[in-house]
């Protein structure tokens, strides 16, 4: 039972962004809650592609990956799960991507760009040759495996001190005070990391920034290719899609490009990317549509052309094992959700799906201002 139980810090919502928040309170020698409606760990933290895609951000997301890389690290060495810093692979198909691909480099640097030709890429991909002009490699990104990589930081948290309370819902707030529907959790600074359900606890919030469900088509598929997918794959569609490419000169005769010559995928918001699991499967997507609630039903045209492009791009057939349909937190206008609605109560939300690659650096800096802010102390 959660009955009047007093802690430095409760975090509410057990995803990768609040096991982040929990995993840096835990570092300050802080003893910490955290309340989950759920049995375990669900929702968008293993539903996605495990890919921290660090390099290919902007701004205050790109500070975030940057920083959280060293956490992912150590978190994966001490919570025992499997990760490998493979970096990120990208295959350019048109000589307007491979511009683009040159601008980006030029702007980054060798150390966190290097731009690859036709015969390099195709050494390091089991792709068809077929219209390949070059690619580039992002040397900094890191991989996890996304079904095992949070509950595993979940198990590690609990084994060193973090109190788990599930199956438990956080109803309201009071300064100092998370009222559950097992009882009340006090502590002077709380942090409601509920992604979409933001909306359930905070609706003003939700209401002001016009936050919806992002849902999306996913596939787990096995495919007999030459060799091995050694790290993820970008492809157009994701110079097209992060906010690192968004400013580049070539960006828009890309963007205009694909959508001249895919016109049928503008309705179901195709990016196809690829990440190889420790299995040798393959994670496919994706797709993305946005409402408020999310619909049951998903057509099977967006799983279809995500075979049908997978298909055509390796030259394989692929075997699909598992379909899922992920949902996470899109605002249109911001990439993160960060208040203080009640004193000592910080909402942290991702608002596009860059949770895994940005969370650890962003609950990083959520502490450390919560702390400045509130002069926590830590329990005797």
């Amino acid at each position: 039972m959660a009955n009047n139980e007093n802690y430095d810090v409760v975090v509410v919502g057990a995803g990768i962004v609040g096991l982040a928040h929990a995993y840096h309170a835990l570092n300050r020698g802080l003893r910490v809650a955290v309340v989950d409606h759920a049995d375990s760990v669900t929702g968008a933290s293993v539903q996605n592609f495990g890919h921290a895609c660090i390099t290919a951000q902007a701004g205050t997301a790109l500070r975030y990956g940057r920083k959280g890389r060293r956490h992912w690290l150590d978190l994966a060495h001490k919570a025992g799960f499997w990760s490998r810093p493979a970096g990120t692979l990208c295959v350019a198909r048109h000589d307007d991507e491979q511009a683009m691909i040159a601008e980006f480099a030029a702007e980054r640097g060798d150390r966190e760009v290097r731009v690859l030709n036709r015969t390099e890429i195709l050494d390091r991909l089991p792709i068809r040759p077929d219209g390949v002009t070059g690619g580039m490699y992002l040397p900094n990104d890191l991989q996890v495996d996304p079904r095992t990589a949070a509950p595993s930081i979940a198990r590690w948290l609990e084994s060193s001190g973090v109190s788990f309370h599930w199956r438990t819902a956080a109803t309201h707030f009071d300064a100092g005070v998370v009222h559950t529907t097992r009882g009340d959790l006090r502590a002077p600074t709380i942090f409601v990391t509920v992604n979409y359900d933001i909306d359930r606890l905070f609706p003003e919030y939700a209401d002001r920034d016009e936050l919806q469900r992002c849902r999306l088509h996913m596939l787990r598929a096995q495919a007999p290719l030459g060799f091995a997918l050694p790290a993820p794959l970008f492809t157009g569609w994701s110079l097209v899609r992060y906010s690192g490419f968004a400013h580049l000169p070539s960006k828009d005769v890309v963007l205009q490009r694909l959508r001249t010559e895919y016109p049928d995928y503008a309705d179901i918001d195709l990016h196809q990317m690829y990440t190889p699991q420790p299995d040798g499967s393959i994670l496919v997507g994706d797709t993305h549509a946005k409402d408020v609630s999310t619909s049951p039903f998903q057509s099977e045209k967006g799983f279809a052309v995500l075979i049908e492009e997978a298909e055509k791009l390796f030259g394989a057939p692929l075997t699909v094992t598992e379909r899922w349909q992920g949902v996470y937190s899109s605002a249109p206008a911001k990439e993160f959700l960060v208040e203080e609605p009640i004193a000592g109560v910080h909402v942290v939300t991702v608002t596009t799906g860059i949770g895994m690659t940005t969370s650890m650096g962003l609950a990083e800096e959520s502490v450390e201002r919560a702390f400045a802010r509130n002069d926590i102390r830590v329990s005797a």
